[in-house]
Formats: structure tokens, C-alpha cells, sequence
């Protein structure tokens, strides 16, 4: 495959998958050509061994054609993509029963590693609540993820208690509807 292939952007790999979607059976061989490069990257940074790199990427081909209706447009496809490659190597690590153990010498590049997959679960959060009105976007952020309680987080934004816990309520719906494809 030539390096022009494999550097696909997010934008023309998305596009790949909606055209799949809408049925486009070429668009849709040549998106699982280049995810299972992607995907062989990214799980041979993390495996030793060849063969458990390739049934990795077999297992999650698999679930990309098995889950691609709940694929959301409005998210990126990389993101979801490497979703479910990483709960794919978090089911091989509990089968095989190991621990990741990384000496002291590579420490910083294992959290630089995490930082870089901490900043796109950040990104793909924003985009996910800048879906939602900004009150309940607002109740989610700070009760959720800000950790503040219903009384602290309707003083900060100046919204009544009631209205937080019924604005975190219905936002976390809307959110468990798209990611479960229902909207």
C-alpha cells in the first residue's frame, strides 16, 4: 500500500465510511484495507507477538461490519474506530491474563502515550457535548466530570438544583441515544 493511501485524513476516511454505509461496496473494501493498516500500527505498538496483532485486527474488522450502524456521522470515524480497537486489546489482556509492566526507563514515553489518548477521549467528549444545549451540556460537565455536586454545580451555573439533575438526565440520554445510534 503506498504511504498516500495509508495517510488518509480523518475527512476522507469518514467520507469512505458514509459512502459504505450508503452502500458503496468499493468504498466500503478499500475503508477495511486502510483500517486494518491502521489498526496493525496501533496494536504493534502495544503486542509482541505477529499473531496477535493480526487476530486483533481480525477481531475488530469484524466488529467494525457487525457495528457500523452505530457508527454516528457527526463523530470521527478514527475515533470510533480506535474505540473499539482498544476494548479489543483490553479483552486479549484480561484473556491472556497479563499486566502491562513498562521499566522505569520508558516510563515517560508510556505517559506520553496516555497523555495523547487522554487528549482525544477529551476532544471526542467536547464534540459529544457540543452536541447537547449548553444548560445541559453545562450540568454534564461540571456534576459528571467536574465532580461537583447538584448544589454546587446549580450555584456555579446559575441554574436551580432541580434543573441540573433534570438537565444532566435528559443530556446523558441524548448522549446514550446518538452513541447508541437511536437519534
Amino acid at each position: 500500500m503506498s504511504p498516500e493511501k495509508a495517510a488518509l485524513s480523518e475527512d476522507q476516511l469518514k467520507a469512505l465510511m458514509l459512502a459504505a454505509l450508503a452502500g458503496n461496496a468499493r468504498a466500503y473494501e478499500q475503508l477495511l484495507s486502510l483500517a486494518a493498516e491502521r489498526l496493525r500500527r496501533y496494536f504493534r505498538r502495544r503486542l509482541e507477538r505477529e499473531s496477535d496483532v493480526e487476530d486483533l485486527v481480525q477481531e475488530v474488522l469484524i466488529a467494525v461490519h457487525r457495528k457500523r450502524a452505530s457508527y454516528a456521522p457527526a463523530l470521527p470515524f478514527t475515533a470510533w474506530l480506535h474505540g473499539i480497537a482498544r476494548h479489543r486489546l483490553i479483552d486479549h489482556f484480561r484473556r491472556e491474563g497479563r499486566r502491562l509492566t513498562v521499566p522505569l526507563d520508558n516510563a515517560a514515553e508510556l505517559q506520553d502515550a496516555g497523555d495523547a489518548e487522554a487528549t482525544m477521549a477529551a476532544a471526542d467528549l467536547e464534540t459529544l457535548l457540543a452536541t447537547l444545549p449548553p444548560k445541559q451540556a453545562t450540568a454534564i460537565r461540571l456534576t459528571r466530570i467536574g465532580g461537583y455536586s447538584v448544589s454546587e454545580a446549580a450555584a456555579q451555573s446559575g441554574q436551580s438544583e432541580s434543573a441540573v439533575k433534570v438537565n444532566v438526565h435528559r443530556g446523558l440520554g441524548k448522549l446514550i441515544a446518538r452513541m447508541g445510534g437511536k437519534e
